[in-house]
């Protein structure tokens, strides 16, 4: 059994990876504003108590840009006191078991391609919409991260007067239109037709973000999750009519746009990281790779 984690700024869930399931999940508050010790203290005694003679690795998925090769997270923006921390040392010294860490975003793509509704496809785009907007990439079966795991970062692309997280997250709601984005769901489920006029401006918006991801990565199929993919049916149809005028309509036509639909997805990607850390091959001293013993 792998333990898989999923920290956020808010709250931390984990629990144990068996046969594409997640059980005996555990998940508390997180006191992100605590000391660095704090903080690291509460991921200690959360993983602790799933640990167990069966457990052979830990799986983390954090919010921010991570070394891999040596599992350094760097500037969590939600956890001040994490501005450089060895995470992947700190785990394995003290559960004496092989840690791996990456994206959060990047787990719940990995979840998706591994278990979920992304698979079966070789190219396949995660997007995640709630506090921000984020996207974890796979590109012919692999997980693609880039050179400093910043692959997938459309979010920041300027967009309007902001950028395209300010207008395709819970942000759209409540910097714009001064109501969360949970209070604008229960709305448009109750039929109050200013909630719905807003989720059809969000699906627009959406729309623009999507189309960035297609000219930049051309996937088989985009998987949207994160909290306001709850309200999927709301801003489906603009999205999707927000694509029309694509350049190229090919793509389009043959793009699979999914609603990510398990919420364990990314504590299964999380403990998938463990499976990706294959030994490279061996090489001569010519340079060329030992297939075979």
């Amino acid at each position: 059994m792998i333990i898989g984690v999923d920290l956020g700024g808010t709250k931390v869930r984990a629990g144990l990876a068996v046969s594409g399931e997640i059980r005996h999940q555990k998940q508390q508050l997180f006191k992100s504003r605590g000391t660095k010790e704090e903080t690291l203290g509460q991921l200690k005694d959360l993983i602790r108590s799933l640990v167990g003679n069966n457990v052979r690795g830990i799986g983390l998925g954090v919010p921010s840009v991570i070394d891999t090769e040596k599992g350094i997270v760097y500037n969590v923006v939600n956890i001040p006191s994490w501005e450089c921390v060895p995470l992947k040392d700190i785990l394995e010294d003290e559960f004496s078991v092989p840690v791996a860490i990456n994206n959060d975003v990047n787990c719940f793509v990995l979840g998706e391609h591994r278990f979920g509704v992304g698979k079966g496809f070789r190219n396949l785009v995660g997007m995640t919409s709630g506090t921000g907007l984020g996207c974890g990439i796979i590109i012919k079966d692999e997980l693609f991260t880039g050179s400093n795991c910043g692959a997938g970062e459309i979010g920041l692309v300027q967009y309007g007067e902001h950028n395209i997280e300010y207008y395709a997250s819970g942000n759209f709601f409540e910097a714009l239109h001064g109501m969360s984005a949970i209070r604008a769901h229960e709305l448009a489920m109750a039929g109050d037709a200013k909630a719905l006029e807003l989720w059809r401006m969000f699906g627009v918006h959406m729309g623009q973000a999507i189309k960035t991801v297609v000219y930049t990565y051309d996937p088989e199929a985009i998987v949207i999750g994160g909290s306001l993919s709850k309200a999927f049916r709301f801003f489906e149809a603009s999205m999707k009519r927000s694509l029309e005028d694509f350049t190229f309509p090919q793509s389009i036509r043959r793009l699979k746009i999914l609603q990510s639909v398990d919420e364990d997805i990314t504590l299964l990607g999380a403990a998938a990281l463990l499976e990706q850390r294959e030994p490279m091959p061996a090489k001569t001293p010519n340079g060329h790779q030992v297939v075979g013993g």
